[in-house]
């Protein structure tokens, strides 16, 4: 074995190894319990949703919020109709919410319009009039049991808590299933293992709780990057702060249908990863070595894949054409023959993967037991995907741009998918 050998053997290895937590992660997610809270009192919520053109989708989430089996004079419903030019607002009036409409060309995105959202809320009935706000999207459903869980853990705690995010379109196509599939994982597979081992979690896009002193201290909201959930899990967590997990909190998320939209979506999630990992990644670093803080190391695990994917593709191409010692004929045999393995690994890996989270969550997974598996097994294509998206995300500029959502179903419709 020649010294490029030992350097390509020693990259893969480093690599593993950085990630192998996230296997251990999978085994306490499979094997061991959450811990199980009693509820202390029956706390206050405001739901907050910033809405852009969702006049499809937008009653199906204010029906499922006030069909909620918790004491409706403890919550209310609160959307901003940011920038709108449909009818979302009257749709989101006439389902029972607290509307207010909001008009800015200049800043955009779901920040802003929830900052915008707050200030109203703060002008109207004051911060202290709810405990809790909880962040929904125009496109999501929430199981009538969410908030009665959700408070279980909130009432104890007092903090940031993410809930289950689970598919409310699974079945429409591969698109939205193999997306479904990464971010049941996240939920599945990861927050779970964080809340079992007292770790902490991360939000992802909607369905968290923020507590009052959070939403005063900031008097309002204050993350407005293109990835405002990941600011906000980051921050929480170089704080020394704890994100929760409540399980048993379940909303159902659209995910897109085209593969455009979804290229766009990821695109700018990872573009948005990058520029978190610009701020914040020194922080997260000296509170990761000066604490021993395991939080954060997980942290950037999270935020910095494509960068260390797009190393260790730079680092292999230079390794094999030290390989092949500058013979192109030969380093085309050496490109083939590391590379071939390497993506049928990755391939099988990403089934295992899929399969397992599938067969895990059989049951709050709507739609037929085939497309389950079909989707499973065209799971690595999805994944394979990153691989353009992480290089083309670090040199171009990315803007927010919408979402179009038009799977308008109830929670009954939904579910009967699955039967």
């Amino acid at each position: 074995m020649d010294i490029v050998e030992i350097l390509l053997m020693a990259l893969a290895i480093i690599c593993a190894l950085l990630f192998a937590y996230q296997f251990v992660y999978t085994l306490v997610a499979l094997f061991k319990k959450l811990p199980v809270y009693v509820e202390k009192e029956k706390c206050r919520y405001a739901f907050l949703v910033a809405a852009n053109n969702e006049g499809e989708v937008i009653a199906h989430l204010i029906n499922s919020l006030n069909s909620l089996n918790y004491p409706k004079d403890l919550y209310k419903v609160f959307l901003v109709a940011d920038n709108c030019t449909d009818g979302t607002a009257e749709a989101a009036r006439q389902a029972g919410a607290n509307v207010y409409e909001r008009f800015n060309d200049e800043q955009k995105g779901k920040g802003y319009a929830l900052d915008y959202l707050l200030g109203q809320i703060k002008k109207d009935y004051g911060f202290e009039a709810f405990d809790g706000y909880i962040i929904f999207d125009a496109d999501n459903l929430v199981d009538p049991e969410y908030l009665t869980e959700m408070n279980k853990m909130f009432s104890n705690q007092r903090r940031i808590i993410t809930s289950y995010r689970a598919s409310k379109n699974f079945g429409s196509n591969w698109i939205s299933a193999t997306s479904s599939i990464w971010f049941m994982r996240e939920a599945r597979f990861i927050n779970r293992a964080r809340e079992i081992l007292g770790l902490s979690c991360t939000v992802s896009g909607t369905g968290y709780v923020v507590p009052r002193d959070i939403i005063i201290a900031n008097d309002g909201w204050k993350f407005f990057k293109l990835t405002e959930d990941a600011q906000l899990s980051t921050e929480t967590i170089i704080n020394g702060d704890k994100i929760g997990y409540c399980e048993t909190a379940i909303f159902y998320d659209e995910q897109p249908i085209r593969f455009i939209d979804s290229w766009r979506q990821r695109l700018r999630w990872t573009r948005g990863f990058y520029e978190i990992v610009h701020i914040y990644g020194g922080k997260i670093f000296k509170r990761m070595i000066t604490k021993a803080d395991f939080a954060c190391y997980d942290l950037l695990m999270l935020l910095t894949p494509g960068y260390l994917f797009v190393f260790a593709i730079v680092a292999n191409l230079v390794l094999w054409i030290l390989k092949a010692g500058g013979d192109i004929f030969a380093f085309g045999q050496v490109l083939v023959a590391n590379l071939v393995p390497m993506i049928i690994s990755s391939y099988f890996l990403f089934l295992a993967l899929a399969l397992l989270l599938v067969i895990a969550e059989w049951n709050k997974i709507f739609c037929s037991g085939i497309k389950k598996i079909w989707y499973s097994i065209v799971f690595p294509f999805f994944m394979l995907t990153y691989t353009p998206m992480t290089i083309i995300a670090i040199f171009v500029k990315v803007r927010w741009t919408k979402i179009q959502h038009s799977v308008a179903v109830s929670n009954e419709e939904m579910q009967a998918e699955g039967k």
